[in-house]
């Protein structure tokens, strides 16, 4: 490829998934009249992402080696006096970053469905979703204009909602969905409103024109306070990031999205819907720099995340909603770096943990598989020995998310702890805090998982839910490795979860990757520069990093589980005892649920329901509508009793008429 980039072959990139998407849902489903089987509809999809992933690698390729930058608008949809709405890509190297990261991951998540959803009736139904994902998803990364970025992000919340949905008979399923799509319009009319801020005021849409605004918008107040206008615009994006992003309180809809099939929870929290938040507040941070008050907030909300949606997860024992719970926290992880102004550090950790979090999700399927079904890691215990690959890949991936030196979580997550650190904003104390915290947590609930599901004794036998599984009526088989389509995405998942940070930390954080991408004003937030003259190469860093806490902490948060499930197990059940009121707490997610069903529901409710009955039934329908007949009709009636007919009624009214004009200009003289 050129040095400059072609936009055929970039246009290539999103179109060939959808291509897929519409091969396979319209002739594979009953709407088309299923012209095409399983093997024809997986075959094309694949194909279409595949494509996709060997255009962004060469993209990548050309953008980090060649410099190669592309930026142009390819079709203008309409001009509204002088706003120009058009489709146009922008590729730099964060776009390039997360073209190859999504449609890789989205790669290896089709293929392992091949085998995750072989006696799903609804199998082609579901490779035309992903791929209309993926392609919604490339969509928004490859934006250089604000409807674009728009577009791509309400629909990879409309593909969620069919995807979390997906088993339709199902009505936790049909709940979840509901919840984050409503839960996602919340941050939606936040994010919507930024983009009109700044269309109101920059008078465009394109991001390199708002870009080049930027220092007239930061002189500006927003109309009637003495806020700054800047301020305002990127609280307003940032509110859409909590909800795409699932950050605290617009978290709520994360852990339930659990519903859906295990391949769209790799999907959604590893490469794609998750990270649209953070990948929009690393694009937009020549706004972002010009506010401190909002990259506070941004920091104070990641901390809240970080810290507390970790407690969660401690006490989950369901397989997937304990890596919810750990996509949650590492969520908020990225987002304090957002707010420590380190956005190549952000991105840098939404890279490693897309890998490891597809591998730790897609693992966990497959233990689903490998156990018939049962989600519980009460009733798992010694799958090691029956789920090799299973278990080694597992074990990998667990090691890079609590941040074990070498692996790609270590070099991310220590970046984060460390521009945290370095950070002058008031809620920095608080942050610092709370990513410290976070890791031993982090630590003590993924290695809970891992020994309650391969160490241990064997528990499956006891599982008292066992007859309630798919067909198996109580019969219980030994649990079994999962075929090579499940197994071959996770070793080549666990391969950059172990070398992808060492290889890429000095030229993404230290080098020339992101520029023109990010924008940091280095006076005033100069985290990154202390780091960078702390920097002597990834293998100085890890070794470095045995002598600080973080690395204790991972190492003691082992420790503590690997005590409490393993040696002492009867431990857990009496802290349990010891802590009730602290357990109800956190098994009620902080009763945010409650709130939001009883309060905020009901508040809507209440307030809906007055609507329309005092302002329908009773304001419009009662007084304007049906009260204007009846004035009419009386007025009516009236008059038809004046008009009798009859001519002596007519002259007496003709002489009293007269009579009260003569008084009236009498009494005037």
């Amino acid at each position: 490829m050129s040095q400059t980039l072609s936009a055929a072959t970039l246009l290539a990139v999103p179109m060939a998934p959808l291509a897929g998407a519409v091969l396979a849902g319209i002739l594979g489903t009953k709407f088309g009249g299923n012209w095409i089987g399983r093997r024809m509809s997986h075959s094309l999809t694949i194909l279409g992402v595949l494509l996709s992933f060997i255009l962004s690698a060469m993209t990548l390729k050309s953008v980090a080696l060649e410099g190669a930058r592309f930026n142009e608008t390819l079709y203008t949809w309409m001009v509204v006096g002088g706003l120009k709405m058009e489709i146009g890509f922008l590729v730099d190297g964060l776009t390039a970053m997360m073209m190859c990261v999504v449609s890789f991951v989205s790669l290896m998540v089709h293929i392992y469905t091949i085998g995750y959803m072989e006696e799903d009736d609804g199998y082609n139904r579901f490779f035309a979703y992903i791929s209309l994902f993926t392609f919604s998803m490339l969509m928004l990364v490859m934006s250089n204009n604000m409807l674009q970025l728009f577009f791509g992000w309400e629909a990879v919340g409309l593909v969620s909602y069919l995807l979390i949905g997906f088993w339709f008979n199902k009505p936790t399923a049909i709940f979840a969905n509901m919840k984050a799509f409503l839960v996602n319009r919340v941050g939606d009319f936040g994010f919507i409103l930024g983009i009109g801020l700044i269309v109101a005021f920059a008078g465009t849409l394109n991001y390199a024109e708002a870009f080049a605004k930027a220092g007239e918008l930061a002189k500006l107040s927003f109309p009637g306070t003495d806020w700054m206008l800047v301020t305002v615009i990127c609280i307003c994006l940032f509110i859409g990031a909590m909800g795409k992003s699932a950050q605290f309180p617009l978290h709520v809809w994360l852990p339930d999205s659990m519903e859906g099939p295990t391949p769209i929870s790799a999907l959604i929290h590893a490469a794609t819907m998750v990270t649209a938040g953070i990948f929009m507040v690393a694009r937009m941070s020549p706004l972002f720099e010009l506010s401190d008050t909002a990259l506070n907030f941004v920091l104070v909300i990641g901390a809240i995340t970080a810290l507390f949606m970790g407690f969660l997860g401690i006490i989950q024992n369901d397989i997937k909603r304990v890596v919810a719970y750990s996509t949650l926290s590492q969520l908020g992880y990225m987002t304090v770096a957002l707010g420590a102004s380190a956005y190549s550090v952000a991105v840098f950790h939404l890279m490693t943990h897309a890998f490891f979090k597809a591998l730790l999700f897609l693992a966990a399927g497959s233990v689903i598989m490998g156990v018939h079904h049962n989600q519980d890691i009460r009733w798992m215990g010694g799958l090691r020995k029956y789920m090799p690959i299973t278990w080694i890949t597992s074990l990998l991936g667990s090691l890079a998310l609590i941040g074990t030196p070498l692996f790609a979580g270590f070099y991310s997550k220590d970046s984060i702890i460390e521009a945290v650190h370095e950070s002058h904003l008031p809620g920095a104390g608080f942050a610092s805090f709370a990513v410290l915290a976070g890791v031993f947590i982090t630590a003590f609930y993924s290695f809970r998982l891992y020994f309650l599901v391969f160490h241990g004794k064997e528990r499956f036998d006891q599982n008292p839910d066992a007859h309630h599984g798919h067909g198996h009526h109580g019969e219980q088989h030994a649990p079994h490795e999962s075929p090579w389509v499940v197994t071959v995405p996770l070793v080549l998942l666990a391969i950059p979860s172990v070398v992808i940070g060492f290889m890429t930390i000095g030229p993404m954080l230290f080098g020339e990757f992101f520029k023109g991408a990010i924008f940091i004003d280095a006076e005033k937030h100069a985290a990154l520069e202390e780091m960078a003259k702390a920097f002597h190469g990834p293998v100085q860093m890890a070794l470095h990093s045995l002598t600080t806490l973080p690395f204790w902490l991972a190492l003691a948060g082992v420790a503590t589980s690997y005590y409490m499930y393993m040696v002492n197990p009867a431990l857990p059940a009496a802290i349990k005892r010891t802590f009730q009121p602290i357990y109800t707490l956190l098994e009620n997610k902080y009763y945010m649920d409650w709130f939001n069903e009883n309060v905020i529901a009901r508040g809507a409710r209440a307030l809906g329901t007055g609507l329309w009955k005092g302002g329908d039934e009773y304001l419009i329908d009662g007084a304007l509508v049906n009260g204007s007949w009846k004035v009419v009709d009386w007025v009516s009636g009236t008059v038809r009793r004046v008009q009798s007919g009859y001519l002596y009624h007519y002259a007496l009214a003709m002489i009293l008429g007269v009579f009260v004009l003569m008084t009236y200009f009498v009494w005037l003289k």
